[in-house]
């Protein structure tokens, strides 16, 4: 288990407060609210119905003029009730009277005397005390709940260790969802559970960046035990020991990853993988990716894989790719829009994805079609591609690919090379090519309703996406990675934004980034002694792999971890609630995705090292409130790995009000003062790492 955060940070950054602290005043309030039940039972049944009444003794005086407390009696207020009643009615009317002529008086000079600065702090200021209020409506309404809500949360059940909310199979196949419709995912208002996910009995730490991208342990996943003595699963990967899988070259599957990728690059007409950047291709999409070893390889020449997969019980392929370090997500063709912009990916790639591409008139093809960059890549391997030269009947050829190669002309896709069951076509960098078509022949293109730029979960569209898009810029036409990064003033224009403020943003968080490693190093190398046998590896490889940004604005925060040569990957997120600069994001050949944080992620627990939050609690404290605080930092728990980092920036309220929910989820927190000047705040958080005992 991971040791509390006690230790001294360098950097200059200074600590208002520890768990500690916290954990002190916790104690006093349940000593004195133990004094208060003692004294309490003797008061009436009114008074534990109505807590907030103010109880007042009799304090009645003595003969002497001293009451019953020790103090002396006032001799004005001597005298019959009625003539000591008379005199406070008398000075309570003189005592208003006077406050409300000085306080129009000096309203009046007041407002006069205001200078054109001088407005300025007072709107500040008032800004500040709306944020104050609606920090402290968020803790009125969550105290208003009862004192059962501060206490620590439990354990989640044994099933829970590899739940995934809003994804239940079986539960939608019972509703009578069908056709592929039954791995989409459902998120109600009963979704959620605000429990904590322990890991599985004997889970361990990920090995870490890059060893843990081609050995993970075996207890991290979840492999029945009959699926752990196949034959099959023997075949796709290799048993380093019992408890590690090893993914080497030990099936037809994974066997010569590297010829295949290199078969590819020939196909397309380059030397070999390491020319993909020199085309313009830096972000792919892998449909249905195995255990990703596609992107693992790949992911050497500076290319960036998001694997994409249903939703799986056992066996899950984005489990196995995350925990491989590696870009993954749940998500499915069957019937819904994937949430990334259209135009997000350089080369589409599915190799025995189990995608029926035939299926519901192409529709599927539509999906890849709107995801591509103009001038990108769609890769097609199967079994199937081997045998579609030989005449067959019209829904035999929709079987064996003739179909999709009908289809893929009438999207204005390019066939560039068949080889050995791979196909690969060549979207049209030119719109002109789809008023040019024959008539009645293809898919129309969509109108400006159905062409939405970056859907949530919105249906498949039987149409062309992203024709309309003023991102529609060829690949080859892009600049290369790595200065893709960073978007030229057209580029930016294109968002309504100037050079000056992007360079603004790039800065600031490369002055953040500086801080956030000042802070983490000590804390992981001081507190965190070497584990027995696992040596201290150079950087960048001493920290950090997954990453989730929740709320990334520009992609700034991904950049600059970059820039700062860490080896990390980051999950760009935007919320459904905030401006939309996810375009944006993947145009600088970074990897996010659309999300409502009311929701569950689509990831396994345990998916990522660091959770990164910006802002996140302002954005999300300004509108109607569907969840808690409570549920969201629950959701980052299930998604964090044991001993995994938390990082929130926000204002002083915000960042104090989540510090008191924080102390629910057993997290060992602390607060960082970012500026002495500035209102915002930095609350770092650990996950202990709990184990559940063996049964």
């Amino acid at each position: 288990m991971s040791r509390p955060l006690h230790r001294g940070v360098s950097g200059g950054l200074r600590l208002s407060g520890s768990n500690n602290d916290l954990w002190d005043s916790q104690m006093k309030d349940r000593t004195e609210k133990e004094d208060l039940d003692r004294r309490g039972s003797d008061q009436s049944i009114a008074s534990a119905k109505f807590p907030y009444l103010l109880h007042l003794s009799d304090n009645s005086t003595t003969k002497n003029g001293i009451n019953e407390n020790g103090f002396a009696s006032d001799s004005l207020i001597s005298g019959t009730p009625r003539s000591r009643h008379k005199l406070a009615m008398l000075l309570l009317k003189f005592s208003l009277i006077s406050i409300v002529i000085l306080a129009l008086t000096g309203s009046f000079w007041w407002t006069i005397s205001i200078s054109a600065s001088s407005r300025g702090h007072i709107f500040h200021g008032y800004r500040r005390l709306q944020e104050q209020l609606v920090v402290d409506l968020w803790d009125i309404g969550e105290l208003s709940l009862g004192s059962s809500r501060l206490k620590e949360l439990e354990f989640c059940p044994e099933e829970f260790e590899h739940h995934v909310p809003c994804f239940n199979v079986s539960d939608n196949i019972a509703l009578g969802y069908t056709d592929g419709n039954e791995y989409d995912r459902f998120c109600g208002h009963g979704s959620r559970e605000n429990c904590l996910v322990l890991p599985p009995v004997k889970y361990k730490i990920p090995l870490r960046w890059p060893t843990g991208k081609d050995v993970i342990w075996f207890a991290n996943v979840k492999y029945n035990p009959q699926e752990r003595m196949s034959s099959t699963v023997t075949r796709r990967m290799m048993m380093l020991e019992e408890e590690q899988i090893a993914f080497r070259s030990d099936s037809p599957t994974f066997d010569g990853i590297e010829d295949y990728s290199h078969q590819i690059a020939e196909m397309i007409g380059l030397r070999n993988e390491s020319s993909f950047i020199h085309i313009g291709v830096r972000t792919i999409l892998d449909i249905g990716c195995g255990f990703g070893s596609f992107g693992a390889h790949l992911s050497s020449s500076q290319l960036l894989t998001m694997c994409v997969a249903n939703y799986e019980a056992s066996r899950s392929q984005v489990q196995l790719t995350s925990e491989r370090g590696l870009p993954a997500m749940i998500g499915s063709f069957t019937s819904k829009q994937l949430p990334y912009p259209s135009l997000s990916f350089d080369m589409v790639h599915c190799a025995w994805c189990g995608i029926d591409w035939a299926q519901k008139d192409g529709i599927y093809l539509n999906e890849v079609d709107r995801l591509l960059k103009p001038g990108g890549y769609f890769v097609w391997t199967s079994q199937e591609n081997k045998v579609q030269r030989v005449t067959r009947t019209k829904e035999k050829q929709k079987i064996t690919g003739n179909f999709v190669q009908s289809f893929a002309e009438n999207l204005c896709w390019k066939i560039l090379s068949t080889q050995e069951g791979t196909i690969i076509w060549k979207k049209t960098s030119k719109r002109n090519c789809y008023s040019s078509r024959k008539s009645s022949s293809g898919p129309s293109i969509c109108s400006k309703s159905q062409d939405v730029e970056t859907p949530y979960y919105r249906p498949l569209q039987a149409c062309i996406g992203g024709t309309q898009s003023h991102r529609w810029i060829p690949v080859e036409d892009r600049t290369t990675w790595p200065s893709r990064a960073n978007l030229n003033k057209n580029e930016l224009a294109l968002f309504g934004l100037h050079p000056e403020e992007f360079a603004e943003d790039t800065d600031n968080w490369q002055v953040m980034v500086r801080n956030y490693w000042s802070l983490l190093s000590p804390l992981i190398f001081s507190d965190h002694p070497k584990r027995p046998g696992d040596e201290d590896p150079s950087p960048p490889y001493n920290m950090l792999r997954n990453v989730l940004d929740m709320n990334a604005n520009f992609g700034g925060f991904n950049a600059a971890l970059l820039g700062a040569r860490k080896s990390v990957w980051v999950m760009n997120v935007v919320p459904t609630n905030g401006p939309n600069y996810l375009p944006l994001i993947m145009d600088r050949g970074f990897v996010g995705v659309l999300h409502d944080w009311c929701e569950a992620f689509p990831t396994y627990p345990r998916t990522y090292d660091l959770v990164h939050a910006a802002g996140l609690l302002s954005l999300e404290s300004v509108q109607q409130r569907r969840c808690t605080t409570l549920d969201l930092f629950t959701e980052i728990d299930r998604i964090l790995r044991p001993e995994g980092w938390v990082i929130i920036r926000d204002t002083a309220p915000l960042i104090e009000s989540a510090r008191t929910t924080i102390t629910r989820l057993k997290w060992d927190a602390r607060v960082v003062e970012v500026e002495s000047n500035s209102d915002e705040r930095l609350l770092i958080c650990q996950k202990p790492f709990f184990k559940r005992q063996s049964k």
